[in-house]
């Protein structure tokens, strides 16, 4: 496997995008499920937050013992939002897990120097300018158009955590409510595109 290969694992299509220590880091290709970040609206991060749990549990015990062998647990760490100073909380243990914002700025082209490096003005080019922007759209799964996507880290406060925009890509690095989502969209939640690493 290369950064960049598509493959098939556990009946759904994954995008390859590290390659170390014989083991893969994959994300699923598309959108494949739409949920709240959360189950209440309060102050949450990633350690405790709702989706985390259901992405350890009740999806990580769809895949088949086979496959869950092969699903290398990892220690993620989740550091406070870069721009805002929004705590991260504890490191966790996951098998599935969403991408951070670095993860995100670092994997789909190289936007790190806009991310640690926020100016007057640099929300916007950050958000609405970056030309990696394009390369995180994301297709919902069975549906014809894109739509927005989770990531783990929180948002400007903890009741918010970062999104991908699902018009351009863009990083909604200010977050979107965790128990509704995007409430002006019409639609409550926001959608899931797990991550793991898998041993190759």
């Amino acid at each position: 496997m290369q950064p960049g290969d598509k493959t098939d694992f556990g009946g759904y299509a994954w995008r390859v995008l590290e390659v170390k220590d014989n083991s893969a880091l994959i994300i699923t290709e598309c959108i494949i499920d739409q949920r709240p970040y959360h189950d209440v609206y309060t102050d949450i991060t990633w350690a405790d937050s709702a989706l985390r749990e259901y992405l350890n549990g009740d999806f990580y015990a769809r895949f088949s013992a086979a496959d869950r062998a092969r699903i290398v647990p990892v220690t993620n760490k989740n550091p406070d939002n870069q721009w805002y100073g929004t705590r991260g909380g504890a490191d966790s243990q996951d098998h599935i897990f969403l991408l951070s914002l670095d993860e995100v700025c670092t994997y789909f082209g190289d936007s790190r120097s806009k991310l640690y490096n926020p100016g007057k003005n640099q929300r916007y080019w950050f958000e609405r300018k970056d030309e990696n922007n394009h390369r995180r759209l994301a297709m919902l799964l069975g549906q014809n158009g894109t739509w927005w996507w989770w990531l783990r880290s929180p948002g400007r406060v903890g009741k918010k955590a970062v999104y991908i925009f699902g018009t351009d890509g863009n990083i909604g690095i200010q977050g979107n409510n965790v128990l509704k989502g995007n409430l002006s969209d019409g639609k409550c939640t926001g959608g899931v595109r797990p991550a793991l690493w898998l041993r190759v």
